[in-house]
């Protein structure tokens, strides 16, 4: 773990903006206030602007006390996935319109007759192309002909393009066409926002260069404007500070960056409950981690060893198939490297023509929401399925903001999954979650194959509003034995961006080979890329050390993956080349068990991510006592295990650290979620507050 600033902002606040609901979390010293609302996702400021005012009332302060403030967003990813984002053309060069669409030119699933490819973000008749061209070296071979650009500004206007992709070939050796190109339609078209692969995304590999351009440009303007709007109504209410916000690859950056470049934002919640687990992780040194966050639209599910996420450099949005890798559209940014899948509290249950339950990926969202709601959503969820198996409080669900109509989602039950099944309503409702468990099952299992590793060997840790519902199952099914629950597990995703650090990653493709390396050229490009990395992380944080990591992406000749080796000698040298070709030959070998001696080493792209130290801040303590005594209402709940209703204690998290180790099945509640502990697991909680589930046989019981 890197070294950790030691005097942290007095009150800091964290917002996760969601698909259902919005978090909202302020620290206070050591004291934690925290907040659920309902996102609006016509307005997301709206939510975001109310769960301040809340925490802020909680603390009996205003605006003008907040010292850091680090917002989250899922608006680039719901704009992406639902396609709902601008009216985007992409300029290409000749001769390369399709190539968005005809990606790879392979078949995700060789044998599927019916297989349908995921649809491009820019439709074919909004993509227009230039005569240019410039080769692999960078030397310009046909100038830009920018008569043509010209003559396509009038046709843009005309079609109402409101966003605008420009990508063309070998552009991340020289972007000379690309920022001509952009000059000269920035005056044609003033109100057109417009981006540029060799900025967004300066890497080879044209159709993901492509695609990472076109989804940036698709989903600028919105989160533009909804970053612009959410700073004017903050600094109208007295906010002194500039908001920073959550990228996907576990930092933080400024609000103008997110503007620039919104396609780093898409996994920003994911990646701060990815830093929330390794805290978890570190602070109880478990050295093997699987996060879990299951909130109200989504699941995600993220491996993380040695108190560190796995960092990747790219992922698929909008796949057309759950599971199947290769079946969305490819992203090319640093992401925490997880797994998402349509599994959340408002996923929406339902009967296929097969006669078969099927949960999700569509969730009910915030509105109309779940049944039990009552907000006029007409469709069965998880959450509706969870309050009739009675493991809600229907009065205090998401702090008190909801009350469950359980009746109603009882009902709804009974006519959409019952009847069509013949099952009684609480066999209903369990079939719903039994289906939501295998599903996250799955997933985990698959990503867990496709990285090499032994999934029942990790300690699962799950929080969201929905997750410690869920984790024990999902354990069980996993074969995990240890789930942890963390204090505020609720809001985690908000709590985990208060540990992120201020981090950028700058990339550059250029070819090279090992056995022939141009040092002066190399050292030049490195230290571009620091310059730059440094310069945006200096933006938010002018006053921090900064802190820089160098990376070049290796392969064998003629392969067609690269695997990353970390540069560690500030001057590349021949030194620095042995050192290089040593360790890629060993990670070569641990990835794939053989090694190719004989074979020359490319190096295809280079990396440079700067970033402060990330910041000391102590697990929160609440900010008022919880009850310290089992609940004298017990609640009734239908038992997996048993296949009945049965009565069982609830308890809050202080009664459970006064009563020490306690054994399934019974509640704990929390402000903001509830936590199952079934028959198969005890519970205890650990000195920090966090909850831990264990099997009776490592808890001392009989299995």
């Amino acid at each position: 773990m890197s070294e950790r600033r030691n005097i942290p902002p007095v009150n800091r606040v964290a917002v996760d903006v969601g698909g259902t609901f919005t978090d909202i979390v302020l620290l206070q010293g050591n004291q934690q206030y925290s907040a659920k609302v309902l996102t609006s996702a016509e307005a997301p400021e709206r939510a975001v602007i109310a769960g301040i005012d809340e925490v802020l009332s909680q603390a009996a302060l205003d605006f003008s006390a907040i010292d850091l403030l680090i917002l989250g967003t899922t608006l680039a990813t719901n704009a992406l996935i639902e396609r709902k984002g601008a009216r985007t053309a992409l300029i290409t060069t000749a001769g390369f319109r399709d190539l968005v669409e005809i990606g790879q030119e392979d078949r995700f699933a060789q044998y599927d007759v019916f297989l349908q490819k995921p649809r491009p973000l820019v439709e074919r008749q909004w993509r227009f192309i230039v005569e240019e061209r410039i080769d692999a070296q960078g030397t310009i071979r046909i100038p830009l002909n920018e008569a043509q650009v010209v003559a396509l500004a009038s046709e843009l206007k005309t079609l109402k393009i409101e966003s605008l992709a420009i990508g063309y070939l070998q552009s991340f050796i020289n972007p000379q066409h690309e920022q001509r190109t952009a000059e000269i339609l920035r005056d044609l078209l003033p109100g057109v926002t417009i981006s540029l692969s060799s900025d967004v995304c300066p890497e080879i590999r044209e159709y993901e260069r492509l695609s990472t351009v076109c989804a940036n440009a698709y989903v600028q303007p919105l989160v533009a404007g909804y970053l612009q709007r959410l700073q004017q109504q903050l600094s109208a209410r007295g906010l002194r500070v500039q908001p920073y916000l959550m990228t996907s690859g576990g930092g933080i950056t400024t609000l103008q960056q997110g503007i620039d470049e919104p396609v780093r934002l898409v996994e920003s919640g994911p990646a701060g409950g990815a830093i929330l687990a390794s805290n978890i992780a570190s602070q109880l040194k478990l050295p093997k981690v699987l996060s879990f966050d299951m909130g109200g639209t989504t699941a995600k599910i993220c491996f993380i060893d040695h108190f560190q996420p796995q960092i990747s450099r790219s992922f698929e949005f909008g796949r057309v198939h759950r599971h199947q890798k290769g079946s969305g559209l490819p992203i090319r940014i640093p992401v925490i490297d997880l797994v998402e899948i349509g599994a959340g509290g408002g996923s929406i249950a339902r009967i296929d023509n097969l006669q078969r339950l099927q949960v999700g990926p569509d969730s009910a969202g915030s509105a109309p929401g779940p049944v039990s709601y009552n907000l006029g959503g007409e469709l069965v969820t998880i959450t509706d399925a969870n309050a009739q198996l009675g493991l809600l409080d229907p009065a205090s669900f998401a702090g008190g903001k909801v009350e469950l109509n359980v009746d109603k989602a009882a009902l709804a039950l009974a006519q959409q999954v019952g009847q069509p099944l013949g099952l009684g309503t609480d066999e209903a409702a369990l079939a719903v979650t039994e289906i939501i468990a295998e599903n996250m099952a799955n997933a985990a299992r698959v990503h867990a194959s496709e990285l090499g590793k032994q999934v029942d060997s990790y300690t699962l840790v799950a929080f969201g509003g929905a997750a410690p519902l869920h984790a024990a199952r999902l354990a069980s099914k996993l074969g995990i034995d240890r789930v942890v629950i963390p204090h505020a597990a609720g809001v985690g995703s908000a709590l985990g961006f208060l540990w992120a650090p201020v981090s950028y990653q700058a990339v550059r493709s250029f070819y090279q080979r090992l056995d022939n390396p141009n040092f002066t050229v190399i050292n030049a490009l490195l230290a571009a890329l620091s310059e730059q990395a440094q310069r945006i992380v200096h933006q938010a944080d002018t006053s921090a050390e900064v802190l820089l990591e160098r990376h070049v992406y290796l392969r064998y000749a003629g392969q067609g993956h690269e695997v990353p080796i970390a540069i560690e000698h500030d001057i590349f040298d021949q030194h620095g080349v042995s050192t290089l070709h040593q360790r890629f030959t060993e990670t070569y070998r641990q990835l794939y068990g053989r090694s190719l001696d004989h074979v020359a080493v490319e190096a295809i792209s280079w990396t440079v991510t700067a970033s402060t130290p990330a910041p000391a801040i102590a697990f929160p303590a609440p900010a008022h006592e919880a009850q310290t005594s089992p609940s004298t209402t017990p609640r009734e709940l239908y038992s997996l295990q048993q296949q009945r209703r049965i009565e069982v204690p609830v308890y809050s998290r202080a009664a459970i650290n006064l009563a020490g180790k306690q054994a399934g099945p019974l509640l704990v509640v929390d402000e903001e979620t509830t936590t199952l502990v079934d028959e198969l697991f005890a519970v205890s909680s650990t000195p920090e507050g966090h909850l831990v589930l264990e099997r009776h046989s490592l808890a001392g019981g009989t299995q």
